[in-house]
């Protein structure tokens, strides 16, 4: 007769087999599941090593396209904009490099230019519309017209652009008093400064906008300003550019806004202005507008393509 303690035993034998067996299970399940998280680390390892050898070899490519502009633009440009002048029109924040690179440039292509206008600030701030308004009022000259509905950007516009561009031959690299007038009463109210010569009477105009978007409150209505600047700009001379680096396409940026206003229809765009090739396309944005072609080049959204095409003629300049 089996008693009570063979019982126990093979109780307690059955409880240990099965605890044994859980262990050696579990023992071959981790090692499973360490081989295949293994597996999946080394090939993680793999992938990103990868990309960032595409990653530098993109790299390495685009510094080479770039360094290929830069050494060809002055001969790529050659003549484009021969007989004719450019001011230089700085909004705040815009990066200084780029306004010095446009401006050798645009005298590679036989082009003078008269100076640099830059926008201060204090143009932009809210509470000086009525004192800006009142200014353009004042220094007004008598081929300035207003349109009817016409704010206070819109009359500091016209009034600047007046001072700085010309379509007349005749005026071209020429400063009168009045210009002069204009000019002065701008700088001593604190809304721009301005170095060279800008009253000269330029023919073309390039306007750089900022690096950064205006992302504080009322950046809409600084955008709206250098907006009724540039198109005042593109109405008085012979074209008009406004150039800035790819964030200035994205929202809130200079130039999305521009292209999404009635002004993208006259004013053309570059949104890769900070790179040697996009200063190549501000060069034949600035020649294709003397024949009386809008663009907008570059990278971003709204951009037709990045420069030209078919590319303007050289040695032809409208």
């Amino acid at each position: 007769m089996i008693d009570f303690r063979y019982h126990l035993v093979s109780i307690v034998a059955i409880f240990l087999a099965l605890a044994l067996g859980i262990v050696l299970g579990s023992t071959t399940l981790s090692d499973s599941v360490s081989d295949t998280l293994r597996q999946q680390a080394n090939q993680a390892a793999k992938t990103a090593q990868q990309a960032r050898t595409q990653q530098r070899q993109l790299q390495e490519q685009v510094n080479g396209q770039e360094q290929f502009a830069a050494v060809l633009s002055p001969q790529i440009v050659a003549g484009r904009l021969k007989g004719q002048s450019v001011v230089m029109v700085e909004a705040p924040g815009a990066g200084d490099d780029s306004i010095e690179q446009i401006s050798e440039l645009a005298k590679n292509a036989g082009a003078a230019v008269t100076g640099r206008v830059t926008i201060q600030k204090k143009l932009l701030d809210d509470d000086q519309q009525m004192t800006l308004e009142e200014l353009a009022t004042q220094l007004k000259t008598d081929d300035v017209e207003f349109r009817g509905d016409a704010n206070a950007y819109d009359k500091a516009g016209a009034v600047l652009a007046a001072a700085l561009v010309t379509k007349d031959p005749d005026r071209s690299g020429r400063e009168d008093a009045a210009s002069g007038a204009v000019l002065n009463g701008f700088k001593e109210a604190g809304y721009i400064t301005a170095t060279g010569k800008p009253g000269q009477h330029a023919t073309l105009a390039v306007v750089v906008g900022p690096a950064t978007p205006y992302a504080y409150e009322g950046g809409g209505d600084d955008n709206e300003a250098l907006i009724s600047l540039a198109a005042a700009l593109d109405a008085a001379g012979r074209g008009t550019v406004v150039g800035g680096p790819s964030t200035s396409a994205q929202e809130g940026g200079l130039i999305a806004a521009l292209r999404d206003s009635e002004a993208g229809e006259r004013v053309s765009t570059v949104d890769v202005v900070d790179t040697p090739s996009g200063q190549v396309v501000t060069i034949l944005a600035l020649q294709n507008e003397m024949g009386g072609k809008t663009g907008q080049y570059g990278t971003g959204a709204g951009a037709s393509g990045y420069l030209p095409s078919p590319a303007p003629t050289a040695g032809k300049n409208g």
